[in-house]
């Protein structure tokens, strides 16, 4: 499938925990919105068809660094809110402590 969310989000974190960390939420989240800016920009084709990938890669980037300095887990706290979704598709296959929707 792709990359695992838990090992995006452990890098992110080892890459940039203490900067955003010492920058603080409020600052680490006004990147974000910028980056999203920025791909909102791509999309709209001001930036060409690379610019749409990159800048989907940077909104990742931004929200797994905030998510770390809130303290979530993106994949256990999507697998909460979209599990069905998940195991419709079989994802949550051996995932520990997400209940699995749908089994009876």
């Amino acid at each position: 499938m792709g990359l695992d969310v838990e090992c995006m989000q452990e890098a992110m974190r080892r890459a940039y925990y203490a900067r955003d960390s010492q920058r603080g939420l409020y600052a680490t989240f006004a990147w974000f919105v910028e980056e999203v800016g920025e791909l909102a920009e791509a999309l709209l084709g001001k930036r060409g068809d690379e610019g749409v990938e990159e800048e989907i890669a940077d909104v990742m980037a931004w929200l797994l660094s905030i998510a770390n300095l809130v303290g979530v887990d993106v994949g256990k706290a999507f697998a909460r809110k979209y599990g069905g979704d998940l195991d419709a598709v079989g994802c949550l296959a051996g995932l520990e402590g997400v209940h699995h929707f749908g089994q009876g």
